[in-house]
C-alpha cells in the first residue's frame, strides 16, 4: 500500500497544481478523478489494460467511452499521462491523494459515517453539525449501511475514529467482564 502511495504522490500534486494554476474548479476536477478512479478499478477494465495486445490509445479510448459525459481536455491529458505510464492501476490512490489536496485547501475533510439503518438526509444534516464541532473542520459526509453495528454510528475522518455503536459498546463490556 505504501508503494502506490509513493507513485501515486507526483500525479496527485501535479494535477492538483496544474488545476490550480489554470484555475479549474477543484469540486469539477475531483468529480472527473473520482469518476476515472472507479473505471480505473474495474476487474474487467484491469484485465483488458493488461493485456498485451491492447494499445494505449485502445485503453483511453474504451475508458473515454464509459466516461459520462465528455471529459475536459485537462482530464483527457492526464488520462493519456496516466495510461502511457502504465499507472493506471494507481489511479485510485491518486484520486484519493487529490482529494486530500483539495480538503486541504478548503480547510475539509472526508468522513465515513457507517451506520446501522439508513440515515435520511433531515438526520444526516444534524448529525454532521454535531460532527463537525467535534472534530473542528467542515466534513463531506458520505453514509454506508453495516447492519452488524445493531444501533449507533462509527464515523471515519482520515485516521480518526469516533465509535459509538451498539457492537462497539458491547466489545467494551466484553472485555471490562472478561479482564
Amino acid at each position: 500500500m505504501a508503494e502506490l502511495a509513493t507513485i501515486a504522490r507526483p500525479y496527485a500534486e501535479a494535477l492538483f497544481k496544474a488545476c490550480t494554476a489554470e484555475g479549474a474548479d477543484l469540486g469539477v476536477a475531483t468529480g472527473w478523478v473520482d469518476e476515472l478512479a472507479a473505471i480505473a478499478a474495474h476487474p474487467q477494465l484491469r484485465e483488458v489494460a493488461d493485456s498485451p495486445k491492447v494499445t494505449t490509445e485502445q485503453v483511453f479510448g474504451v475508458i473515454t467511452a464509459v466516461v459520462r459525459g465528455s471529459l475536459p481536455p485537462m482530464a483527457s491529458n492526464f488520462l493519456r499521462t496516466v495510461i502511457e505510464n502504465g499507472r493506471l492501476r494507481v489511479l485510485p490512490e491518486i484520486a484519493e491523494q487529490f482529494r486530500t489536496l483539495v480538503n486541504e485547501t478548503k480547510g475539509s475533510s472526508d468522513a465515513v459515517v457507517v451506520s446501522a439503518f439508513p440515515i435520511d438526509e433531515a438526520a444526516l444534516a444534524d448529525l454532521g453539525a454535531v460532527l463537525e464541532k467535534r472534530f473542528g473542520r467542515k466534513l463531506n459526509l458520505s453514509v454506508k449501511v453495516d447492519s452488524s453495528l445493531i444501533g449507533g454510528v462509527r464515523v471515519v475522518v482520515g485516521d480518526e475514529v469516533l465509535d459509538t455503536s451498539v457492537k462497539a459498546r458491547l466489545e467494551q463490556m466484553k472485555v471490562a467482564l472478561t479482564a
